[in-house]
């Protein structure tokens, strides 16, 4: 299965969304997304398509784009190609965190596997050195608990997408996703890491279901 139906699935699973769009300027893609039950009723523009390009620019388009032939819209939800760990389950707990609250946007984040505070720099001459040297010796228990955006999904007012709103601030909630379900694929080495989580996953469910089974 292509890895951007997987996002497709979790989108179209988590019974929130009124329209699943997949934003490409690829006429391939949209194929294959339209395969899959998304929509791809526009290309994106090339100058929304280049590496550098960011998730809100590309949210904000889809938007206006909507809004420029009658749709109204509240609340939109930009969810990764490369995010084939996806569950609905934490689609639905951004959704009712966001709608709950003030905030403009709730997007997924997990925690590093090991303290920041910690973290060595490697210098040219292959030696090291702490970036943190008051850190060094302190318990790995004692330090405060760090999160990185796991690349999923964006949950977000549409205002605060047209708007252009800072997503990494004050204004967002983080969804904690666990480790096991989060990889972010950038290179082929990432890739063949998501291969191997996907088949224990798979493997691990499998046993658990049929555990379940036998107690019952």
């Amino acid at each position: 299965m292509p890895i951007l139906a997987y996002s497709i699935k979790a989108a179209r699973s988590c019974g929130l969304f009124d329209k699943v769009i997949v934003s490409t300027d690829q006429e391939e893609i949209a194929s294959v997304a339209a395969q899959f039950g998304a929509e791809t009723p526009f290309l994106r523009p090339p100058e929304l398509s280049d590496d550098f390009t960011g998730t809100n620019a590309v949210t904000k388009h889809a938007i206006q784009w909507l809004n420029q032939r009658g749709v109204s819209i509240t609340h939109a939800c930009c969810i990764y190609a490369t995010a084939p760990f996806l569950q609905a389950r934490f689609l639905r707990q951004g959704f009712e965190l966001l709608h709950g609250s003030e905030r403009s946007f709730a997007f997924s984040v997990t925690s590093y596997a090991a303290p920041i505070q910690r973290a060595l720099r490697r210098r040219l001459d292959g030696t090291v050195e702490p970036f943190q040297p008051e850190h060094i010796m302190t318990r790995s228990q004692d330090l405060e608990e760090a999160y990185h955006d796991a690349g999923q999904f964006y949950w977000g007012t549409a205002g605060a997408f047209l708007e252009d709103v800072p997503l990494f601030s004050p204004a967002s909630i983080g969804i904690v996703v666990p480790r096991y379900l989060v990889k972010d694929i950038d290179t082929i080495e990432d890739w063949r890491e998501a291969e191997l989580m996907y088949a224990a996953l798979t493997h691990f469910s499998e046993v658990w279901e049929q555990e379940s089974r036998e107690e019952r």
